[in-house]
């Protein structure tokens, strides 16, 4: 098959973790686990900065999107996976490629931006609390969630369709993914203009977010620090803290896959990366900014108990 367009071809073969026979059943009840325990604690997240009117506030909004976020990166990549990793046969048809490509570059690409517009509300809350209602009102908030989803919409609509129109020399996508970096080690030639666009977004995506976030916690920390209260600081701390742990699972995940050269490293890492970052972080930030969080842990406790509470009714 090789020298040959892929343009007549229908499917990819994906390699997946094949090399590994015996690792696959551990890896599909790992990844399986992991999935549900991220549907699970995400859709709780969602639910309760919906149903709780302590959790209608800006914080929350932006945590509501990530958790949908979580659930539709992971949605698009891990069934597939499980699916493959009992199959001999590991192949996705082009469309579903194209798409499962699409929303995982949109997805993550949308948490890029919603991280830092996280880091600013946390900046604003901590360093100007009483212009806080008047700067993050209602209004303002919806349209930097609005500028996250359609700046990463937009850009991996960009990179999806010239990743798909590269020819290439062959249809085996060392991954267990459609993911963008794999799908382009099978182009027959490079293109200058491929690699510029990647570099471009990888730039505006992956080191000015984080640049802007650790910006706005040098303020952040500085206010913190001059706070005289115990209490106040410990809270700042608590509700920062989370946000700040999530960064640096997401970003250094992000910034090992999309910002080293492309011959560097083994492909196999690659994967462990790629299976890291989709689904161990989506699981990992519900119980992140809930362990530390009394407000989300008793809006947790008030909507199990009314949901146990109906149940009851229902059966006497």
């Amino acid at each position: 098959m090789q020298g040959e367009n892929l343009t007549s071809w229908s499917f990819f073969f994906l390699e997946g973790f094949s090399r590994y026979p015996k690792l696959e059943i551990v890896l599909f009840i790992f990844s399986l686990l992991m999935y549900l325990i991220t549907l699970l604690g995400n859709s709780i997240l969602i639910l309760i900065t919906v149903v709780d009117s302590r959790l209608q506030t800006p914080m929350y909004l932006f945590l509501g999107n990530l958790s949908f976020m979580d659930i539709c990166y992971t949605s698009a990549s891990i069934p597939t996976l499980l699916v493959n990793l009992l199959s001999s046969q590991k192949t996705i048809v082009f469309s579903g490629c194209a798409v499962q490509m699409y929303l995982s570059l949109a997805m993550g690409s949308t948490e890029c931006v919603l991280l830092a517009v996280m880091a600013y509300d946390r900046y604003v809350a901590i360093c100007s609390p009483l212009r806080y209602p008047v700067i993050m009102n209602r209004q303002v908030c919806v349209q930097m969630a609005t500028i996250s989803w359609v700046t990463g919409s937009l850009t991996a609509l960009l990179e999806t369709s010239f990743a798909l129109r590269i020819p290439r020399c062959g249809n085996l996508i060392d991954h267990f993914m459609c993911e963008i970096l794999a799908v382009l080690k099978l182009a027959c030639t490079r293109s200058l203009l491929m690699d510029t666009v990647m570099l471009v977004i990888s730039v505006l995506l992956l080191p000015i977010p984080v640049l802007l976030i650790c910006i706005s916690y040098v303020f952040i920390l500085s206010t913190i620090l001059r706070i005289s209260s115990a209490e106040g600081r410990n809270k700042a701390f608590s509700t920062c803290g989370a946000h700040l742990t999530v960064v640096i699972l997401y970003y250094g995940a992000a910034l090992s896959m999309y910002l080293k050269p492309s011959s560097s490293g083994s492909q196999e890492i690659d994967k462990i990366i790629s299976l890291l970052y989709g689904v161990l972080t989506p699981m990992l930030n519900p119980i992140i900014y809930s362990l530390r969080n009394k407000e989300v842990k008793d809006a947790v406790k008030k909507v199990l108990g009314k949901m146990y509470l109906q149940q009851t009714q229902e059966h006497l």
